[in-house]
This record gives C-alpha cells, sequence and structure tokens, in this order.
C-alpha cells in the first residue's frame, strides 16, 4: 500500500536543472574553465558538498569553485527574480490530489534549506508538505539513500509504504536503494536500461503519476 509520495525538487517539481546548466555555461566562460559541462549528470541531484568534491577531484584542488559556483548561482537567482520559479507541468494538480486523497507528502532535494524553502514561498507551495529534508540536513548526498531513509522516518512510514518521484539517475539510485517505488519523470537526462531496471514507472509528466496511483488504488 502506498501512503505516502516524496518528491525530488530540483528538475521534478521545478524547471531548474536547465537554469543550472545555463548557469554552468556561463560561470565556465567567465572563469575560462574549459569543458564543465561534462560533469553536470554526475552532479545533478547531489549536495553542494559533494558538487564541490565532484569538480576538485576532477579539476585538482586549485580549482576555483567557490566563485564557480557563485557566478553560477547568481545566474539562476537574475532569472528567478525576473521570471519566478518554472514549475514543471502538472505540479500543482498532482500536489492537489494528493492532498485530497490524503497521501503524506515530503520532499527530499539535495538543495539547502535557504535556497528550498525560496523556491516554495515563491510558488507558495508549501502548505502542501508534510517534510521537506533538505541537502544540508544531512552527511551523505544522493545517491546514497540516507535523504529518503530520512523522510521516510519524518512521515512515520516505511519506505516501502512510499512513491518517490525523480528525474536524475543519482535521485533513482537514492530512492532505489531506500526501498522506495521510484518513478522517473525525466527531465535533461532520458531513461536508459539501468535505470528502469529499478524503476517502478517512468512517466513523461506529473500528470501521468495520478494515473499511476489511480490504477493502484
Amino acid at each position: 500500500m502506498i501512503k505516502a509520495v516524496v518528491l525530488d525538487m530540483d528538475g521534478t517539481m521545478f524547471d531548474t536543472e536547465r537554469l543550472c546548466a545555463e548557469g554552468w555555461k556561463k560561470a565556465g566562460e567567465v572563469l575560462g574553465c574549459g569543458n564543465v559541462m561534462e560533469l553536470i549528470e554526475q552532479a545533478m541531484g547531489v549536495s553542494a558538498a559533494a558538487e564541490r568534491e565532484l569538480f576538485l577531484t576532477k579539476y585538482g584542488p586549485d580549482f576555483p569553485f567557490d566563485e564557480f559556483r557563485k557566478i553560477s548561482a547568481d545566474y539562476s537567482k537574475d532569472y528567478i527574480q525576473k521570471n519566478g520559479v518554472p514549475v514543471k507541468e502538472g505540479l500543482t494538480e498532482l500536489l492537489d490530489y494528493l492532498k485530497r486523497e490524503g497521501y503524506k507528502i515530503a520532499v527530499a532535494t539535495s538543495s539547502s534549506r535557504s535556497s528550498t524553502m525560496s523556491h516554495f514561498e515563491r510558488t507558495k507551495l508549501t502548505g502542501y508538505f508534510d517534510q521537506i529534508i533538505c541537502g544540508d540536513m544531512l552527511e551523505k548526498s544522493k545517491p546514497d539513500p540516507d535523504i529518503y531513509l530520512k523522510a521516510a522516518q519524518a512521515l512515520q512510514v516505511s519506505p516501502q509504504e512510499c512513491m518517490a518521484l525523480e528525474d536524475s539517475p543519482n535521485g533513482i539510485f537514492s530512492a532505489y536503494r531506500a526501498g522506495m517505488k521510484t518513478v522517473m519523470i525525466p527531465d535533461t537526462v532520458p531513461s536508459n536500461p539501468e535505470l528502469e531496471k529499478m524503476l517502478f514507472a517512468c512517466v513523461p509528466t506529473l500528470h501521468g503519476v495520478i494515473q499511476l496511483l489511480k490504477n493502484w488504488e
């Protein structure tokens, strides 16, 4: 029985992975960093600390990571200030359905709490969630299962009673390892045979999650 739904944020709820990629490109150009885009798929869904480790391992300890991250983050902030947070298709309809049907709802995002709450305040979505678990609340980042295990614990349900919604490989590994029924809603990375082995389902938009739950019920 599915009692709870746990959502990733970037790339799943909000169309912010593309913003991140554009910010990376700008930062790389400003700093003359070369082909930093080769790391973007590995960095999807991980915490800032894990992203730092990824860059320094690849490019060495002298890589100007803090400056790179600031330029990239400023690009996203400027876009959001001018245009608002880009919401993924079907999000509000899904959250309304989950509330109406009595599901517990949590967020499991590798983003910081300050960034997460800023997005939710701008989109007026905070009230939908029973728990919000952020990357700076844990030591280990996705693809480790810790964040999803913490979300289930906070909701007071077992991981097996949760459906996890994810867009990135790191997030899918994390939710699957936690024992949740993992659904992929592809964003910038398509599904592939390796990921499909871990998936309960793959749907094109969040609208499809409603039908999955109706079928399950």
